[in-house]
């Protein structure tokens, strides 16, 4: 502890300056204080919001993205045959309507499980250069720009998983089971 001997030379110190200060000029120097933490607190606060703001311009840019790059067209169920009349808290699920080609029967993913067990650094490398069987159009994936993709990861998050699995892609060899929406084979390269 201090011995007060020391506070109190300390403030004696101190104390003529201050005794000296008319109280007016004491009143403005405490109101310039006050309202200069209190523009540094709104300063503070507008920046953090401001983070917000942009998560929220990003979520927005991926409902939109997912909606213009027509995700939901496979991956929610009754989305394009009612015209994308589907309430968005049932978007994205993935669907138990196959797609049979040459290449077997593929079924629409649930995003919104997948998403939630990768990160998104994992998604960035996922979407940017892996090859996807027949409908998935792989190839409109990889020419999206990162931050697109970015934006459409941080939407389907915020969707929160939903939704049962999507049945898992049955070989050519097999039949599926269930509804399947069939492929002719391709016509011959020349």
């Amino acid at each position: 502890m201090i011995p007060r001997v020391h506070l109190h030379a300390a403030t004696a110190a101190s104390a003529p300056h201050h005794q000296h200060m008319p109280a007016w000029q004491r009143q403005v120097i405490v109101a310039a204080v006050v309202v200069a933490a209190l523009l540094l607190a709104t300063a503070a606060m507008a920046q953090s919001s401001g983070g917000k703001t942009a998560t929220a311009a990003l979520i927005e840019r991926g409902r939109y993205v997912v909606t213009i790059a027509g995700c939901n067209d496979c991956h929610t169920p009754g989305y394009a045959v009612s015209g994308g009349q589907v309430p968005e808290q049932h978007w994205l699920i993935g669907d138990r309507l196959g797609w049979r080609g040459p290449w077997g029967t593929t079924y629409p993913v649930n995003l919104r499980h997948y998403m939630q067990q990768i990160s998104e650094a994992e998604w960035l490398e996922v979407s940017g250069s892996k090859v996807s069987r027949p409908p998935m159009p792989w190839f409109t994936l990889q020419r999206m720009s990162r931050q697109d993709r970015r934006a459409v990861y941080h939407f389907i998050r915020t969707l929160g998983p939903a939704g049962p699995p999507a049945p898992d892609f049955v070989p050519p060899e097999r039949e599926p089971v269930g509804p399947v929406v069939r492929f002719p084979e391709p016509p011959p390269q020349h």
